[in-house]
């Protein structure tokens, strides 16, 4: 089946580009939709959350009442028909992470997201095999950090029709099945995740929607290396430096958290209050958001 992300089709293409240009929220307050409580939303609740999903992909929600705890986030996302979660091996028991800055010593302190550095631009579970393919994400804030932790956001399908504007060659490139490597993680006892190799931009077969896998990152990625690909990241690089309308800045406060398709995203760096320490719980879903 064609659809607008074939990179032949130009016709289906403009039409939709058409489409998602003059719906597209460019105002980061406009993102945003206050809620009484997240494990049971209202009506108007839900359409208005679901309304900011079809149009960009994601949705802040400002709770008033800050119940945070797995149980929530679960009810938040069935809601939306996200009920099957990726247990990734730093997931607790039922597959939901809590963020936060690691104070033991193992294998968590490894890993950015669980220290108070910068994270650069990317999709969640980049690193997943293609059968466990993360298409939706809820990231909840218990407690923010006492200064830093902001994010910027962008819908993954702007940044694909902005690359595609550049030069469709582009696409091409970053759709190819060896595109973009992901090194295997190795322990002591050998290799506990094999290599990942596979594309940044592909096409969801059932839903036909647009699903990107990207990192920023360059000590956990091996580019194909051919003149195309390195000329496409390097403007994928570019249009994330830049300070286009469509990249979203904001900080999550505690009751807030995103909604989404597995967007692109980046978080600052931060500094705890020790008496509160930053915390946020992430939900990662094999499904997207129904309806959007």
């Amino acid at each position: 089946m064609h659809t607008p992300f074939d990179p032949d089709n130009t016709t289906e293409y403009l039409r939709w580009r058409d489409d998602k240009l003059a719906n597209a929220i460019t105002d980061t307050n406009e993102l945003i939709v206050e809620i009484k409580d997240p494990r049971s939303l209202t009506e108007a609740e839900h359409a208005a959350l679901l309304e900011r999903c079809r149009r960009s992909n994601m949705v802040i929600y400002s709770a008033h009442q800050n119940v945070h705890d797995e149980i929530m986030v679960r009810q938040l996302g069935s809601q939306f028909g996200l009920n099957n979660l990726d247990a990734n091996w730093l997931a607790d028991e039922d597959g939901i992470t809590r963020v936060k800055v690691s104070t033991e010593v193992g294998q968590r302190q490894a890993y950015i997201p669980y220290t108070n550095r910068a994270i650069k631009w990317h999709t969640d579970g980049y690193y997943n095999p293609p059968e466990r393919k993360i298409r939706g994400m809820i990231l909840h804030c218990a407690q923010s950090a006492g200064m830093g932790g902001e994010n910027r956001l962008m819908d993954h399908e702007i940044a694909y029709m902005m690359l595609r504007d550049i030069n469709a060659d582009y696409i091409r490139s970053l759709s190819e099945p060896d595109a973009m490597t992901i090194p295997a993680r190795t322990d002591e006892d050998g290799v506990a995740r094999a290599a990942q190799t596979g594309p940044v931009f592909s096409v969801d077969p059932e839903s036909q929607s647009l699903h990107m896998r990207y990192t920023a990152r360059t000590r956990s990625i091996e580019w194909k290396q051919d003149q195309i690909t390195l000329e496409a990241v390097s403007a994928l690089e570019k249009l994330l430096a830049s300070d286009m309308p469509h990249i979203h800045r904001t900080r999550l406060e505690p009751g807030m958290g995103l909604l989404c398709n597995n967007v692109l995203h980046d978080r600052t760096a931060f500094n705890d209050d020790p008496e509160n320490p930053r915390l946020l719980y992430r939900a990662r879903y094999y499904e997207r958001i129904s309806g959007s």
